[in-house]
């Protein structure tokens, strides 16, 4: 009889060491780490505590992620407060500026807006429609490399340092895009192409709600 066929039978026969009880208390396996001889009970226990062990692993993963999220969702909360009492467009670009560079700790922040009232404010400086063709056509936020992107000659010194950046497109209600908010570091991995921009996305929808309310402020 080959060992598949024992196998097989087991497999078929799951009441075996029911019956024969003594049988299986002789079964003996090596184990992992000493090499000794162990029975299969404490193969069993063994295999449980591994099992644990990686369950609270994930579980501390898990926790982590959940501590990082309500992080940053109380930083998204405090830009929304600041968006929802600017009385003025200043007042919208300094909250932005001061809370995406400050408790996002982004070190790199630039925005530049078209179709508004900017009255010589550098966000409302001419752009090639190249670039805003670009912005238009973002379906979701650009996270990834900063090399060859349009926006990063915005930075000027600073430009050929940054590794990584997101562009975050500003629509209107109607889907019209009137602006791109560039945020960008000197780390190549900060912003990845992977990252979830599910607060990216809900930044630009208050960003470019409050800019609409205080254009021509």
């Amino acid at each position: 009889m080959k060992a598949e066929d024992i196998a097989r039978y087991l497999h078929d026969h799951p009441e075996f060491f029911d019956q024969y009880a003594d049988v299986l208390a002789l079964v003996t396996l090596p184990d992992p780490h000493s090499g000794r001889a162990i029975s299969i009970t404490e193969k069993q226990l063994f295999s449980l505590r591994e099992k644990v062990r990686a369950l609270e692993a994930k579980l501390a993963e898990l926790i982590s992620f959940g501590h990082e999220n309500d992080a940053i969702a109380a930083k998204v909360h405090a830009l929304a407060v600041a968006l929802i009492t600017a009385a003025s467009l200043d007042d919208v670009l300094r909250a932005l500026y001061s809370h995406l560079g400050g408790a996002f700790a982004v070190p790199h922040v630039a925005l530049r807006l078209w179709g508004l009232d900017g009255d010589g404010r550098r966000e409302f400086a001419p752009l090639d429609e190249s670039l805003k063709a670009f912005a238009a056509a973002l379906s979701r936020p650009y996270c990834g490399p900063a090399a060859g992107q349009g926006a990063l000659a915005w930075f000027g010194e600073a430009a050929p340092h940054l590794r990584s950046m997101v562009q975050l497109p500003l629509r209107e209600k109607d889907g019209a895009c009137i602006g791109l908010v560039v945020l960008a570091s000197e780390e190549a991995h900060r912003f990845y192409p992977e990252l979830g921009t599910l607060y990216l996305e809900q930044i630009g929808e208050m960003s470019a709600a409050a800019l609409l309310r205080t254009r021509g402020s």
